[in-house]
């Protein structure tokens, strides 16, 4: 059912299901220019804000997302290096690459996204794991 204002309320109830399922607080998905944001309530009381980090106690993708060619992922997912198990990486630390190359995908929702480059450049670090669990807007490579 779609709301009147153009909520599917369908996908509402399928992310409110992979919170409960995943244990995520939030999860926000974007496409075509519209963001749909479900959170639920932890029952638990807040958390203090933490104190701001001393410039030596910065966690690495804090500091990378300063970099210029910060390449951020842009959902919550699990990160995966190639394109399936056993074959050989998008891309690796000194590799070239060109605007729109597919550097690494997302799986969110049983769906493969690739994350492509926004530029064309020389891949510097790689700051995520093969199968690591990732953030919305966590920095995932450096490209130079």
């Amino acid at each position: 059912m779609m709301w009147p204002f153009g909520v599917d309320s369908e996908l509402v109830r399928k992310l409110a299901r992979l919170l409960e399922e995943t244990g995520l607080g939030e999860i926000e998905v974007r496409a075509f220019g519209r963001s749909l944001r479900v959170a639920r309530e932890s029952g638990s009381p807040a958390v203090a804000p933490k104190a701001k980090p001393e410039a030596g106690d910065a966690p690495a993708a804090r500091i990378a997302a300063d970099r210029p060619g910060a390449v951020a992922s842009p959902m919550v997912g699990t990160v995966y290096a190639a394109p399936e198990p056993g074959a050989p990486p998008f891309v690796a630390v000194g590799d070239a690459v060109k605007k729109g190359q597919t550097l690494l995908l997302i799986e969110a929702m049983k769906t493969m996204n690739p994350v492509l480059a926004p530029r064309a450049g020389k891949v510097a670090e790689i700051l995520v794991a093969d199968g690591a669990p990732v953030e919305f807007g966590e920095v995932l490579l450096i490209l130079e």
